[in-house]
């Protein structure tokens, strides 16, 4: 045994695994485990092969881009209140290339819009919106909306809406309703029924036209509206998992150049007599100053109302960009109507005319406050925003409250 012992301790270090084997199987009929014989009894035969990662290839703008679809029935432009399709522009500032990107939209970029009636339209003539596409939206939006919403329910949702009850608005400003704010629209619909807008600066001189294409771009339904405050609600049949696709623009494409909105002699009048009109013009008291950012739904009646006493009427808006008080004058021009005189020391001075007659029936103005509900509730109206209906000077403290000092 001690011979034994010293044999065994001397192969101990497993250098040499045969002599171990036959000491074990001669002296104490021992078969050794698999895990310490050189060769597993029962090996795997198909071993699991790892998948090997794909090596990476740099991006390459020549790589073509899978194009995306969008059904939505009408024309993709930067800002659908700002920019009107019936005014054409004379030429284009740039180079013409689509804000969506190359290649990454199955429409053309004509230099104003991405026309939806016939997608591979490179110029403005050529995209003309076709009169079909204004009665699929108007089908779809009532396909969306379903039942109109009892009183009762409407304003349920104005009162989720009010300031004190939810942070969640979204800011109409300079540009008005721009393509990428249909998106931030849908997201905010995927979480609430109704969203709150705050519109300020040059597209509240024209209300009625920011509700027009916020109901017709976005299919919902306006449910509130005071002053420059709206409340945008769904509809019934809204489905967040079907919203619509909605291609994102990456930047801001450039403004086309569209004809002059001051000319050298005024229609009907000699170069003296234009002169001397703008002289006057620019000395006439104003009749009021624009605040910069500031809600400008009054500013028609206003002009319209001077120009009972007055032929000349001049705006002051000092601390204004003059894109701003351009696109302003421009808008008092086709909703007055009257003729530019002059845009000098950052003043709007307009005149009304030879023939100037006040228009009957106004399309374009709106109330400061609308009335939603039906004829036969004007008894339940009630201060839903926390003021009365009928002081107006009271209910500017209700919805928009602390609104200056944002």
């Amino acid at each position: 045994m001690g011979s034994l012992e010293n044999k065994s301790s001397k192969f101990l270090n497993f250098e040499n695994w045969d002599i171990i084997r036959s000491l074990l199987r001669d002296h104490y009929s021992f078969k050794p485990p698999s895990s310490l014989s050189r060769t597993p009894q029962n090996p795997n035969t198909n071993p699991i092969k790892k998948k090997s990662k794909p090596k990476y290839r740099p991006p390459s703008s020549l790589d073509a881009p899978k194009k995306l679809r969008s059904d939505l029935p009408f024309d993709f432009r930067y800002s659908y209140t700002e920019s009107s399709p019936t005014v054409r522009p004379i030429g284009l500032r740039e180079p013409k290339y689509s804000p969506f990107g190359p290649g990454r939209l199955d429409r053309e970029w004509t230099g104003v819009c991405a026309p939806a009636v016939d997608p591979k339209a490179r110029s403005v003539e050529e995209g003309a919106e076709d009169p079909k596409l204004e009665e699929k939206r108007r089908l779809m939006r009532e396909k969306i909306q379903g039942a109109p919403l009892t009183n009762a329910e409407r304003k349920a949702l104005v009162e989720k809406c009010h300031r004190s009850r939810t942070k969640r608005q979204i800011q109409l400003g300079r540009d008005g309703l721009t393509h990428n704010m249909l998106n931030d629209i849908h997201n905010n619909w995927k979480h609430t029924e109704a969203v709150r807008f705050k519109c300020m600066g040059v597209p509240t001189v024209d209300m009625k036209n920011v509700c027009t294409q916020l109901e017709d771009k976005t299919f919902g339904k306006i449910i509130f509206r005071h002053c420059g405050t709206l409340v945008l609600y769904r509809g019934r049949n809204y489905n967040p998992k079907k919203r619509p696709v909605i291609p994102l623009m990456m930047w801001r494409p450039h403004e086309p150049v569209y004809p002059r909105l001051i000319k050298t002699t005024i229609d009907g009048l000699s170069i003296e007599e234009t002169k001397e009109m703008r002289k006057r013009g620019l000395a006439v008291p104003a009749l009021t100053k624009l605040a910069k950012n500031g809600y400008y739904g009054s500013l028609v009646p206003m002009v319209r109302d001077a120009f009972i006493v007055s032929e000349l009427v001049k705006i002051d808006c000092k601390g204004l960009e003059r894109s701003d008080y351009k696109k302003i004058g421009c808008k008092l021009r086709d909703m007055v109507p009257c003729v530019l005189v002059t845009f000098e020391k950052e003043q709007i001075v307009v005149w009304r005319g030879k023939d100037y007659k006040p228009p009957e029936n106004d399309a374009c103005f709106v109330l400061q406050r609308e009335m939603f509900d039906s004829p036969e509730s004007d008894s339940e109206e009630c201060s839903v925003e926390g003021h009365d209906s009928t002081d107006e000077s009271t209910s500017q403290q209700g919805f928009n409250s602390g609104d200056d000092d944002e």
